[in-house]
């Protein structure tokens, strides 16, 4: 492979017309410039210069070579300059995703500080197949995902029976760090007129004969056997809405109660309430789900950042 170096060397010798000032505008002597002249002649096995009474003279293959050794000194200083602007956010692009209660609030706010602060850099919000969020970091298709402890199971729908999530195998993990982000908790969404909207907490034995609104994973009623145990008896699953303003209008009609995170109550309609059960039932963990140094791109980082920022009380 040709030295990048001697590419430079060439170039000045062309321009000044000798090996002494060449040497003198790179700061080599005049020996120096004629080792790499004569090493790149050998590596490309034509002779470059001819010498001439005040100097020297390129051949027409040092012509040529001389005027591919620009363009590729010019690309070396296009690649460095981009890569500084990555390294810096002048430019580049952020590509995410999350899941519908997440994007209610907390990820426009995190987008719009993100935006502010780094105007250069695209953002795309994307949705890859559910359950390959983390699989979409490790294999490059995203740079940053949000996540719940409930999505890092092979299995959602088998997970939401049992007391815990299994954590995800191992070899899914792979080259991804899961960064605690917060931990939710779940409130539970009654219409204004509902007879316990008045309550500051309400019991959850009292809601036993309750009709509920189900979601789509992550944004669901959550692992059943707590709620189960709470209520006295298994949720009577009355609707099911992937759609948080679906689920709220059904709320505010009448139609059913469900279960919401406390990253969406700062977005829930005047005709629904949410409040604090009794007994608590386990907080949603939410971890940012993005590529281990030194893979993880600078955009990534930085919005890591403000997502922190953001969920610190929540912390």
């Amino acid at each position: 492979m040709l030295d990048h170096w001697a590419l430079r060397v060439l170039v000045e010798v062309a321009d000044r017309g000798s090996f002494s000032a060449a040497g003198d505008a790179l700061s080599m002597t005049q020996p120096a410039v004629s080792r790499q002249i004569a090493g790149l002649e050998r590596r490309l096995g034509v002779a470059l210069f001819r010498r001439v009474p005040r100097g020297v003279q390129l051949t027409g293959a040092g012509a040529t070579a001389v005027e591919l050794a620009r363009d590729i000194l010019v690309r070396a200083r296009t690649l460095e300059a981009h890569m500084s602007a990555l390294g810096t956010l002048e430019t580049g692009q952020l590509r995410l995703s999350a899941f519908a209660s997440a994007n209610t609030s907390l990820v426009p706010d995190a987008i719009r500080h993100f935006a502010r602060a780094y105007p250069g850099v695209s953002v795309s919000l994307l949705r890859p197949d559910p359950g390959h969020q983390v699989s979409a970091v490790r294999e490059g298709r995203l740079d940053l995902a949000l996540v719940t402890a409930w999505e890092l199971c092979p299995d959602p729908r088998a997970a939401k029976d049992d007391l815990t999530v299994p954590p995800m195998d191992a070899g899914a993990l792979a080259g991804v760090t899961l960064l605690p982000l917060a931990e939710e908790e779940l409130l539970v969404a009654l219409p204004a007129d509902h007879r316990l909207a008045g309550r500051d907490r309400v019991p959850l034995r009292d809601l036993a004969g309750e009709r509920w609104i189900e979601g789509a994973y992550p944004d669901c009623l959550g692992p059943l056997p707590p709620l189960t145990d709470a209520l006295g008896a298994r949720p009577v699953i009355g609707f099911v809405c992937d759609d948080w303003h679906g689920k709220q209008a059904l709320v505010a009609a009448g139609a059913g109660i469900t279960l919401v995170p406390t990253l969406t109550q700062h977005t829930v309609r005047p005709d629904v309430v949410v409040r604090p059960t009794t007994p608590a039932l386990p907080a949603r963990e939410l971890f940012i789900a993005v590529a281990e140094p030194p893979f993880r791109p600078p955009a990534a980082a930085a919005m890591v950042a403000i997502l922190m920022d953001l969920c610190a009380p929540a912390r």
